[in-house]
């Protein structure tokens, strides 16, 4: 694992996994995406006889894993439908040679023109089924070609057959092994959490605004957008291109063509956004994806965990917004009206759950895991708007539910959250004129409140129980619960209409600690060529948390090269002296350190040290004296990076507010102040960004940490 992956320890369940693969013994693995669980049956069928079968739903997803294998040295293939026959002959050839570890299939691949006799021809060490939620009815994402792959537990008697997905209840897993024959299987389930997403749910009010608030958060980084319906991809994509985002749309109603050179636009990053249905998505192994707006409600939890779990594959922060509404329940229910009466009633049980996970105000993380069947474990995931106190409760909640369900009462429960919330805001609409329904006690019981405000409530309401909706028309019905808030004996949460920002999520702060971002960003420059060409998506070439402790580390030697986490020895032989040539240029130019033994923090210094060194000492009592940067360095002879430090940490200990003499030019700390007001200070990037690069990282820092002084 570490000679051709350059990972030196297991993740969570990856050992007992490969452990199974190696004992020859059918197994389900159920791992969270970013988990890797692709690793536990590559990594042994390297280490046995024979050439392993992997079946994959999706042409690029295979094409995908079998470049990132190539690239670490391993011999892998795949045969797929967009092959010539000269290249699906090679593979073949390859195969009988006995050269393949690994061989990469589509279902359909498999059941055609007597391949399976071929297979059994040549020495198959084990089979495994990637995405095989697939196979169940009870799954997200159920494809009935995975229902024939039952047979091969037949045609390949004594041989081991691994299952492996992100998502899987129970129900799934047993239904998983039940049609794949499994013979008395290990089920090995890891945490559903994905604790470097930052979950953030509110309901949709400006489409356009609030997603362009988190593009401007994540410039010149990777993202998708999902829209329900395809008319909202291309209407989004549209609007977002005429404000200048680079992005492109996908979904099922555009040629093929153009599907697959958008996605390929996306993956080779000569796009930053791809907005989309969940059409996209499923076979896309981009691991740096920053980001996962959804612009509608997913019509189920499995969905939203697979759709937003796109995001930080490489296990870095990323931030996963949803913006819903009450239509989109009735837009999935519409879009259910034809199925068959027992999976359309699967689809609204999970629908339901859907809604509830929107519309309450508990822990994200914990509401995931709870639908799986787990526990967070602690009070606080510190990774989602709830737990990071992102969300304010109205003072009086009760009152406010008391009045909207004394309403639905009044109204004979008769009618929908729509029309309940115009009586609730004394609306003069005309049907609530010719029902008489403006003499009610309840008619304009908030109207100090926008209707808006009023339908969300109702939303939240319904998503903790108070609530139902009825019949084909969704009237409102008073639960049992609701009964026990109309009397007092219980009382909901409803949120305040304005949000609050306050904490940051630790793991975006700690994943960036010691990166020079200037270095990053350099580094993102060099993958990107060299991915263009070799014509491969630059992830492949290296991950972003490669980049990040390339970056961390500034290593000067291949020896140190290699001990950069995912830097194995093969990509250390074909990229190590071009990226070590690109690290040695910044440092030079930028007059950083190289060769950084411990994470050191790039931003404001934390905790000054209790017993400072000669050289910052002496740094100290010539920032005293005002003196510049470039003088403190020569004087105490360091490096002008460990002098930037050493001044940090002088302004924190002497609470100065005033970066003059360090920047003396007025105009750029007032263009600072001001692109940290608009973009915030969480990290250094998006504020380089908004200032153009016209502005140095270092005078960056300096400004911020005298003006942390006012807070």
């Amino acid at each position: 694992m570490q000679k051709y992956w350059g990972y030196d320890a297991f993740l969570p369940l990856q050992e007992r996994a490969m452990h199974c693969v190696r004992s020859e013994r059918d197994s389900i693995v159920v791992l969270p995406t970013g988990g890797g669980k692709s690793l536990c049956f590559q990594v042994p069928a390297l280490r046995m006889s024979g050439m392993a079968v992997v079946i994959s739903p999706l042409i690029s997803l295979m094409k995908d894993q079998v470049d990132a294998l190539v690239e670490c040295g391993i011999d892998a293939g795949r045969m797929d439908s967009t092959q010539s026959v000269e290249e699906r002959n090679s593979v073949i050839a390859r195969i009988r040679n006995q050269k393949l570890k690994l061989l990469y299939l589509a279902p359909e691949r498999l059941f055609s023109n007597g391949f399976i006799d071929f297979l059994r021809q040549n020495k198959v060490s084990f089979i495994a089924i990637d995405e095989a939620h697939c196979v169940s009815m009870w799954g997200h994402d159920f494809r009935p070609e995975y229902r024939q792959l039952g047979i091969l537990k037949k045609s390949f008697p004594g041989m081991a057959v691994h299952a492996y997905t992100a998502t899987a209840t129970e129900k799934v897993r047993q239904d998983i092994a039940q049609q794949l024959c499994l013979e008395n299987p290990e089920i090995i389930i890891g945490s559903f959490d994905r604790a470097n997403l930052n979950y953030k749910i509110e309901p949709l009010a400006n489409k356009l605004n609030q997603v362009c608030d988190v593009l401007d958060r994540h410039k010149s980084e990777s993202g998708i957008i999902y829209c329900i319906r395809r008319a909202d991809v291309d209407s989004l994509c549209e609007q977002l291109a005429d404000k200048g985002y680079k992005v492109a749309p996908y979904h099922a109603g555009m040629a093929n063509e153009q599907r697959k050179e958008n996605q390929e636009a996306f993956i080779n990053e000569k796009i930053d956004i791809i907005v989309a249905t969940v059409a996209f998505g499923m076979g896309i192994d981009k691991s740096n994806v920053r980001y996962v707006i959804h612009t509608g409600m997913p019509k189920s939890l499995e969905h939203y965990q697979q759709e937003s779990g796109r995001a930080g594959r490489d296990g870095l922060e990323a931030e996963c917004c949803l913006f819903y509404s009450g239509g989109d329940y009735g837009v999935w229910k519409s879009i259910m009206r034809d199925m068959e009466p027992q999976a359309q009633q699967i689809a609204l049980d999970k629908l339901d759950q859907m809604y509830s996970f929107c519309t309450g105000i508990a822990c994200r993380h914990q509401g995931i895991l709870n639908y799986f069947g787990q526990d967070l474990g602690k009070e606080s995931c510190d990774a989602c708007d709830v737990c990071l106190d992102q969300l304010d409760t109205m003072d009086d909640s009760l009152e406010i539910a008391q009045k909207i369900l004394s309403c639905i009462l009044r109204l004979q429960e008769r009618f929908g959250g729509d029309y309940t919330a115009l009586v609730l805001t004394g609306s003069r609409d005309h049907r609530i004129l010719e029902f008489g329904h403006d003499t009610l006690s309840t008619y304009g019981l908030l109207s100090d409140f926008r209707k808006r405000i009023v339908r969300d409530w109702i939303g939240q309401l319904i998503g903790q129980n108070y609530i139902q909706k009825v019949g084909e028309y969704n009237v409102l019905n008073v639960t049992e619960k609701g009964w026990r808030v109309l009397k007092g004996q219980e009382s909901p949460d409803l949120l305040k209409p304005a949000k609050k920002q306050t904490k940051t999520s630790k793991i975006v702060r700690d994943s960036w600690l010691g990166v020079d971002e200037g270095l990053f960003e350099s580094l993102r420059t060099t993958r990107r060529k060299i991915a263009q060409e070799k014509n491969v998506p630059a992830y492949v070439i290296f991950g972003d948390a490669a980049l990040r402790d390339m970056a961390r580390r500034r290593p000067s030697t291949l020896e140190g090269f290699l001990e950069v986490n995912g830097v194995g020895q093969t990509k250390c032989q074909q990229y190590g002296q071009d990226i070590l040539e690109v690290i040695k240029d910044y440092c030079h130019t930028n007059g950083v350190d190289m060769d950084a033994q411990t994470p050191a923090e790039t931003c404001i210094a934390e905790d000054v040290p209790s017993n400072p060194s000669k050289a910052r000492s002496d740094a100290f009592n010539l920032f005293s004296q005002e003196l510049s940067i470039k003088e403190v360095a020569q004087s105490v002879n360091r490096a002008e990076s460990t002098t930037v430090k050493y001044l940090l940490e002088y302004i924190k200990q002497k609470g100065i507010d005033n970066p003059y003499p360090w920047i003396d030019n007025e105009q750029v700390i007032h263009r600072i102040a001001d692109a940290a007001e608009k973009v915030g200070t969480e990290r250094l990037k998006p504020i380089f960004d908004y200032l153009e690069g016209e502005i140095s990282y270092d005078q960056i820092r300096i400004t911020l940490a005298c003006l942390g002084q006012h807070r």
